[in-house]
């Protein structure tokens, strides 16, 4: 036995250390505790922050769009003079074709003068062709076309729901105030105290308008009569092109790198070049499309084949590196056993391995669409920003190869334009892309529950 052994079995001198109770929290672990709470603190303000931006960003975006979703209609009876649209009373379509939205113009113009008189309200101007700067510069083509579809119309009195001025639209809808028409050489305040007593009687109203959503882009001098639905139908082409040529070319590239291909410095080439590639900014591959498929295998240019293409090409890596991921999660142990009952190379893989890697293919595949789906910038390069989609294809061919435009191109081009009811309909395009993006993802999240499988 040692001395210290022995001094402190006699109780020798020396000051007695206190027994730890673990019930109660030495200083270090008091430390510790609040350090943690301290990051959990962070963690939540981190949080709220950006729920708070998120809220913000959403309600900027509701509040600025959802007007883009309503318009302002005018009801007119117009009557459809024979002497004015059909001088020979014969009906002769070819005949009738030849009268101008300029001669359709006096027949809109008394419609508005009879309005007015037959609901009281006394005209401020003296030329009567004042009143039609209430009324959208579309309205002449409007029934031009109705009247070519129907000639037999011809001669009667026909109550057309026509489109308000940009201007009055923006009035009803709080964008337009009296002030700011002092400095506006379209339409001034005696248009807008005609424009309440129509709306009073109910000749001018506020609608939901399904052009919007619907129709093909306009004019900067039309924007009442401007819709998405041209471009929608664009976008829906070149997703077709992304979906039938990214989805098999990168599913089959990670099968082969992931399952079959030799590891050697080739193949880490290859996977370098690839993970290089998804960092790319996406205006590189705008340049690429335009160089090889415009300017050197001569495509049609703005076409939604040739922004397929493209988009294709941004979107490659990011299936291949989600699918190598995928295929990478699933256990050796199942290869294995496959391999162990006689299952060749090839079976194991795509009987037993693709299946289960299936759910993280399709969230990896759809995710990469959203990405393709909200591009601008590759499209600047081959030309759909600038193109106002202004007519719908004609069949499957024109709507690959005719040129058109995309939702965000469509958005990007409308925030750009100087009239400000452009710059509601740009908010507007903005939700109806971000329902897209939205009902993708909810897509993608309910193929990975249905095709999940639990090992």
């Amino acid at each position: 036995m040692t001395d210290l052994t022995q001094d402190m079995g006699e109780g020798a001198s020396g000051p007695a250390r206190p027994a730890n109770s673990i019930f109660a929290q030495d200083a270090r672990t008091k430390r510790r505790n609040a350090a943690e709470r301290r990051f959990r603190m962070y963690g939540v303000i981190a949080l709220g922050i950006g729920l708070v931006f998120l809220v913000a960003l959403l309600f900027a975006i509701v509040r600025n769009g959802t007007p883009a979703f309503t318009q302002t209609f005018i009801h007119l009876p117009v009557e459809l003079s024979e002497a004015k649209l059909d001088k020979n009373g014969n009906r002769d379509i070819e005949q009738i074709k030849k009268v101008s939205t300029f001669g359709y113009k006096p027949l809109i113009e008394d419609a508005v003068a009879r309005a007015l008189e037959e609901n009281g309200i006394a005209s401020p101007f003296e030329d009567a062709g004042d009143l039609t700067d209430l009324i959208s510069s579309a309205a002449a083509a409007q029934i031009r076309d109705l009247v070519i579809a129907n000639p037999d119309m011809i001669g009667e009195t026909v109550e057309f729901r026509v489109l308000a001025a940009s201007r009055v639209d923006g009035y009803f809808k709080g964008r337009v105030t009296r002030e700011s028409l002092a400095r506006d050489k379209n339409l001034d305040a005696e248009h807008l105290d005609v424009a309440d007593a129509l709306k009073d009687a109910g000749v001018i109203e506020r609608e939901f308008n399904w052009d919007f959503i619907l129709g093909a882009d306009a004019s900067e001098s039309r924007p009442e009569q401007a819709g998405i639905g041209v471009a929608m139908l664009g976008s829906f082409f070149m997703m077709l092109v992304v979906l039938l040529l990214s989805l098999p070319i990168g599913v089959a590239a990670s099968i082969y790198l992931e399952e079959f291909a030799p590891q050697n410095k080739f193949t880490d080439l290859i996977e370098v070049n690839i993970s290089n590639l998804a960092a790319v900014p996406s205006i590189v591959f705008g340049i690429l499309g335009l160089a090889v498929f415009i300017q050197f295998a001569n495509l049609p240019q703005s076409a939604p084949l040739v922004g397929g293409l493209v988009l294709t090409l941004m979107t490659l890596p990011t299936i291949i590196i989600s699918t190598r991921a995928s295929l990478k999660a699933v256990p050796p142990s199942i290869r294995d056993a496959a391999l162990g009952v006689g299952a060749s190379k090839m079976q194991s893989v795509f009987h037993h391995v693709l299946p289960l890697a299936m759910p993280g293919i399709l969230t990896g595949t759809i995710i990469g669409l959203a990405q393709a789906l909200g591009e601008t910038a590759p499209l600047l390069l081959i030309g759909m920003v600038g193109y106002i989609a202004s007519n719908y294809p004609d069949g499957i061919a024109s709507g690959f190869l005719d040129p058109n435009s995309a939702m965000p191109a469509q958005i990007y081009e409308w925030a750009k334009r100087a009239d400000p009811a452009y710059y509601e309909r740009a908010w507007g395009g903005i939700i109806i892309l971000l329902v897209f993006l939205m009902t993708m993802n909810i897509i993608a999240i309910i193929l990975r529950r249905r095709f999940e499988r639990r090992w």
